[in-house]
């Protein structure tokens, strides 16, 4: 009987031995089908990648980097220049701007609960830890009104247009590159054009690709010479708009400042 019970065991060990590796056996070769049928899968995207155009795969970067060469690199690289140079003053004048707007009514109403318990030097403190060109020439105005009220208006004015200077800064370059980035473009068209006449001299003959080559030159470098123009254009006019406000509340402010000196002036 012990004999019969472990034959009936080797039989079902071999049994399930058997079955296990013929499983495996099988999944095998399903999972060799599956990668088969994903290596043809792959190869036929991959094909069908390389006969797509390669215009199709280009990004913007390349593209732009493809016209810039075109466009002649001793032509196309000052007028980059000029776009970040002209940039980098934009990026510095609005972090200057930003930092110079105050809160002008803010401001005046703390200057006058100071100037009304006659504590001038707390207003100077409070124009002291406030930014900005407005609290700078309240300041001035409150370090003169010992001296009398026409000192301390003088003092506005002198600074006001001292600080005027200070937020017109750097903005006579910015234009500077406006005019010159689209008159390197246009001297680079210039340029292509003598170079398609000499190519047409030489060839004696007017065909398109004798032209191309120069007339190619002559309207990238003009092209990418507008663009930068108008974008450093479009930077400076916001430039322009956010000074004349700061100005105006300078001027506004002063006026409503010097009242606060006269009403609470003993």
């Amino acid at each position: 009987m012990k004999k019969v019970c472990a034959y009936l065991s080797i039989v079902v060990i071999l049994t399930l031995g058997l079955s296990n590796v013929a499983y495996s056996q099988a999944a095998k070769e399903e999972t060799k089908t599956e990668t088969a049928t994903e290596t043809a899968a792959t190869v036929e995207t991959a094909t069908a990648q390389e006969e797509a155009p390669a215009e199709e795969t280009q990004s913007f970067h390349q593209v732009l980097k493809t016209k810039y060469i075109e466009g002649g690199v001793p032509w196309m690289t000052p007028i980059l220049i000029c776009m970040i140079l002209g940039l980098a003053l934009v990026i510095e004048r609005i972090l200057y701007l930003n930092l110079a707007t105050t809160d002008a009514n803010k401001l005046l109403k703390q200057i006058e609960e100071k100037v009304a318990g006659n504590d001038y030097e707390g207003a100077k403190e409070v124009c002291r830890n406030t930014r900005g060109p407005v609290a700078s020439i309240f300041f001035q105005g409150l370090d003169r009104v010992d001296n009398g009220l026409e000192d301390a208006e003088k003092a506005l004015t002198s600074y006001g247009g001292v600080q005027m200077a200070r937020l017109e800064s750097n903005m006579s370059w910015i234009s500077l590159f406006i005019a010159i980035a689209p008159s390197l473009g246009f001297l680079g068209t210039v340029v292509g054009m003598v170079q398609a006449f000499d190519a047409i001299e030489k060839a004696g003959d007017i065909s398109p690709t004798v032209v191309a080559g120069g007339m190619k030159v002559a309207l990238i470098t003009t092209i990418f010479g507008l663009i930068v123009a108008l974008i450093l254009q479009v930077c400076y006019n916001y430039l322009l708009s956010k000074i004349e406000s700061i100005v105006t509340t300078m001027e506004d402010s002063s006026i409503t400042f010097m009242d606060i000196l006269v009403k609470h002036r003993k």
